[in-house]
């Protein structure tokens, strides 16, 4: 049985080996209390610590405390700029460190999230630059989200009111009845131009729409593999077809814009709604009433704007269009553009994502406004489609509809026969 005596005699045997690993942690601690990296700063520095330096370098609890505890403090510590490599202090780290330093792996990271950090590339291209952007989650949060939900809604309520106007007017006919008489009311080149512009549209419409809701609705229904065909065929219509449309733009914009310019008589045909929400009533009009000539420039302001966000896409980081216009209102209107939060310059990604989800946007808008275009040129009024359709409308729906574009014509006509009356007989 063991007693006192002999763990006395362990203790004593183990003591000279306590005592060394206890010399050893002493030897330890006074080390890392007399070369902790506050202090190897201070001696490289000449004894003192410079008053500023990078939050990511030395945080005591404090300051991770308050940073955790403040939303703006932690947006400050994470935009906080990396040290500057140029005294003598940072050269000695580096000596030791290496070439990144006091940094760390996560400060790296931050910096190439936040496009801060100084990237080269063998191309030269600032868009290869570009190794980590945060900014492509909020682009695909706003394009799954935002987009679609209120693109939905914007198609949905068109489609809405235009069944519900049908119900309560229904179709727009000729009051006086067909005369049989008809009047060239467009030439083969200028319905060249509508229906090169508009067959473009129909495509470009369908093809877009599939794209953009394939993946959320489109591809539950008809599979993976059938969908991606679709979206492989509809990407090449797509962007194709987008220079007929083009065309088609210049072709009616040049043909129409002097026809289309306001007018006095624009105003009372406002005011009495066109004539189109209740029977009898015909405003004057010429050539296009006001309600043709909103669909006019909606076509053209929107083409524009559609135009050029899908060239921006068709050659990306080739045109920086949006980034430029944000530079305009940031120089014009700075105040403006500090209220509403506009960023001074995109990275070239952001300017493929701001493209993208203003292409989409104003393509929403568009599909919306032809929508009641087609339908009011179609099921919507009586004698309309042959405008379009062969050139030549009745001379009653001409009366009703356009009465100063009917007298145009006549007085024309009758000026000709009066200069010529061997011609008219």
């Amino acid at each position: 049985m063991s007693g006192p005596l002999d763990f006395f005699a362990k203790l004593r045997s183990a003591a000279p080996i306590a005592s060394t690993l206890l010399g050893l942690f002493m030897l330890m601690f006074a080390a890392a209390l007399l070369y902790s990296p506050t202090q190897a700063l201070a001696q490289t520095s000449g004894g003192e610590i410079a008053a500023e330096e990078p939050a990511s370098v030395h945080q005591s609890l404090e300051d991770i405390m308050r940073r955790q505890g403040s939303a703006a403090e932690n947006e400050k510590f994470l935009r906080a700029p990396p040290a500057e490599k140029t005294d003598a202090t940072d050269k000695a780290i580096f000596d030791q460190l290496g070439i990144r330093g006091v940094e760390s792996d996560s400060d790296i990271y931050r910096q190439l999230r936040d496009g801060t950090a100084k990237v080269t590339v063998s191309t030269g291209k600032p868009a290869d630059a570009v190794l980590m952007q945060k900014g492509g989650m909020q682009w695909i949060a706003w394009r799954e989200g935002p987009l679609i939900k209120y693109g939905l809604y914007t198609l949905g309520g068109m489609l809405a009111v235009l069944v519900l106007f049908f119900i309560l007017r229904g179709r727009i006919k000729v009051d006086s009845g067909l005369s049989g008489v008809l009047m060239q009311r467009f030439s083969s080149i200028e319905r060249f131009g509508h229906w090169l512009l508009a067959g473009s549209f129909i495509l470009l419409a369908i093809t877009g729409l599939w794209t953009i809701l394939g993946r959320t609705y489109i591809i539950q229904f008809v599979g993976k593999e059938t969908y991606a065909n679709m979206a492989f065929a509809g990407k090449w219509v797509h962007n194709n077809v987008a220079w007929a449309f083009i065309l088609g733009l210049i072709i009616v914009f040049l043909q129409w814009v002097l026809q289309n310019l306001p007018s006095r008589h624009d105003i009372v045909w406002i005011l009495k709604g066109g004539g189109i929400f209740k029977k009898g009533v015909h405003p004057p009009s010429k050539k296009f009433n006001a309600g043709q000539k909103v669909i006019f420039w909606s076509v053209i302001l929107l083409g524009i704007a559609i135009s050029m966000t899908g060239i921006s896409l068709l050659f990306p980081f080739e045109s920086p269009l949006i980034g430029k216009l944000l530079g305009v209102i940031n120089d014009t209107a700075p105040e403006f553009a500090a209220s509403m939060g506009l960023p001074a310059h995109l990275l070239p990604h952001q300017e493929m994502q701001y493209a993208q989800l203003i292409h989409g946007g104003v393509a929403f808008i568009f599909i919306a406004i032809i929508l009641a275009h087609i339908y009011i040129g179609s099921i919507g009024m009586q004698g309309a489609f042959s405008a379009m359709g062969s050139g030549k409308v009745d001379r009653n729906w001409a009366k009703e509809h356009h009465s100063l574009w009917v007298a145009k014509v006549d007085a024309k006509k009758a000026a000709k026969e009066a200069a010529n009356p061997k011609a008219s007989t």
